[in-house]
C-alpha cells in the first residue's frame, strides 16, 4: 500500500487517497438509486454523464436497490427513461436476493408466503419456488416480506400466523421509511416491525442493505473486478459496504448532509466522500494526522481541549474531509467545531454549519 493509497494513521480513521480516479481502480461500481443516480424522480445534475463517463473508463455499473416492489426489467425501463441507460441484468433488487436466498433455504417447490409486490412473488417463482398467500390453506416453508402498496393488514396477519407455526422469515428489507413526492412515507421495514412485535423476534435474515446479501449478488455479476459501493445513506449504503468488505462512497445528494458525517458510528463511515455520484470519476485528497491535527490539503483541523478549529483555504469538501477525519480521530462532536479566519467562516457557511 502506498503513500497516496492508505488510511489516515490512527485506526480511528476511515478517509483514503486514491492516487487516479476511481472509476479507474475499480472495475464494478455498485451504485443506489434514490439519492445517488435521481432524487424525487429526476436524475441528480451531472449524474448521467459520470456514468457516461464511468463507462468509458472501463468500469460497469450495477444499480442496487432495497425496493422489491419492481422486477429489474422494469427498474432499468426507468432508469433509461430517466437519461441512465441501463439494462435489465444491470440492476440487482432485493427481491432477487431474497429469492435466492429462499432458494438456498427451501426444497424445490416449497410454498412460500409472499407478502408483498407482484414482483416479489415472480422473483421466487423464478427459483422454483412456489407463491402462496393466507387463503390456500397450505402451510409455508418459508414467509418472505416486502414492501408493496397493497400489503395490509390480511397480509400481516397471514405472516404472523406463518412465523408463529414455525416457518423461516425472510425481510427484503428493513428500511422504516421511504421517499416519495408527499415527502417520507412508512417503508417496509415499519411493516416488518409490526410483525416482529406481534411474534416477539426479529426476522430471521435479511436480504437488502444493510446485509452484505444484495452487494455481494451485485458484485459476483463481475467476479473479476473489484467492486466499490456507492450509497446516500450510512445505516444501509455505507454499513451494507463494510459488512461486504468494499470500499465505499458516501455523496452528500440525498439524506445525509455535512453535519451529519462528524457523527457517523464507526460501521457507518464511507473510505470516500463525494457531492455526489460524479466523485467516482475524481481521485481523492490524502487525509493526514498526529495526534493534534488532522489535515486535508491546504485545510487544518487542530485540536484544544473540547474545541476543534478549522483554518486555512480550498474547497468546502475538503474542509469537510478534515472535519470529520478529525471529529472521528479525536471523538469530538459536529458542535465543538469553529473556524478561524474568513475562509474558513465561508465553508462552513457553505456547508451549511
Amino acid at each position: 500500500m502506498t503513500s497516496s493509497d492508505r488510511p489516515v494513521g490512527a485506526e480511528d480513521g476511515w478517509l483514503w487517497a486514491s492516487g487516479e480516479p476511481l472509476a479507474r481502480r475499480h472495475g464494478v461500481v455498485l451504485l443506489d438509486l434514490d439519492g445517488v443516480v435521481y432524487l424525487q424522480g429526476e436524475p441528480i445534475p451531472g449524474v448521467p454523464e459520470a456514468l457516461r463517463e464511468l463507462r468509458e473508463a472501463g468500469a460497469a455499473p450495477m444499480f442496487v436497490t432495497n425496493n422489491a416492489s419492481r422486477r429489474a426489467a422494469e427498474v432499468a425501463e426507468l432508469l433509461t427513461a430517466r437519461g441512465v441507460p441501463a439494462a435489465a441484468d444491470e440492476v440487482c433488487t432485493s427481491a432477487q436476493a431474497a429469492a435466492r436466498l429462499l432458494e438456498q433455504r427451501c426444497a424445490p417447490g416449497d410454498g412460500v408466503l409472499v407478502v408483498g409486490s407482484e414482483a416479489l412473488a415472480a422473483e421466487v417463482s423464478a427459483v422454483g419456488l412456489r407463491p402462496i398467500d393466507g387463503r390456500d390453506g397450505a402451510k409455508p416453508a418459508a414467509v418472505v416480506q416486502g414492501y408493496g402498496p397493497t400489503v395490509g393488514w390480511r397480509q400481516l396477519a397471514d405472516a404472523t400466523i406463518a412465523v408463529r407455526g414455525g416457518a423461516w422469515w425472510l425481510a427484503t428489507n428493513t428500511d422504516a421509511t421511504m421517499p416519495s413526492a408527499h415527502g417520507v412515507l412508512p417503508g417496509n421495514g415499519t411493516m416488518v416491525a409490526a410483525v416482529a412485535t406481534a411474534v416477539g423476534r426479529a426476522p430471521d435474515a435479511v436480504a437488502g442493505k444493510p446485509s452484505p446479501v444484495l452487494l455481494e449478488r451485485a458484485a459476483a455479476a463481475h467476479p473479476y473486478a473489484a467492486p466499490i459501493m456507492v450509497g446516500d445513506r450510512w445505516d444501509t449504503d455505507i454499513e451494507a459496504a463494510r459488512a461486504a468488505d468494499m470500499p465505499s462512497v458516501l455523496v452528500l445528494s440525498g439524506t445525509t448532509r455535512p453535519r451529519d458525517l462528524p457523527a457517523l458510528p464507526p460501521r457507518g463511515r464511507p473510505r470516500y466522500v463525494a457531492w455526489t455520484a460524479a466523485g467516482i470519476n475524481e481521485t481523492h485528497p490524502e487525509v493526514t494526522g498526529d495526534d493534534r491535527r488532522v489535515r486535508c490539503r491546504e485545510w487544518s483541523v487542530s485540536v484544544d481541549g473540547e474545541r476543534l478549529t478549522l483554518s486555512g483555504d480550498g474547497t468546502p469538501l475538503d474542509a469537510l474531509r478534515a472535519i470529520a477525519e478529525a471529529c472521528w480521530r479525536f471523538e469530538r462532536p459536529a458542535e465543538s467545531i469553529a473556524g478561524r479566519g474568513d475562509q474558513a467562516a465561508r465553508a462552513l457557511s457553505d456547508l451549511e454549519w
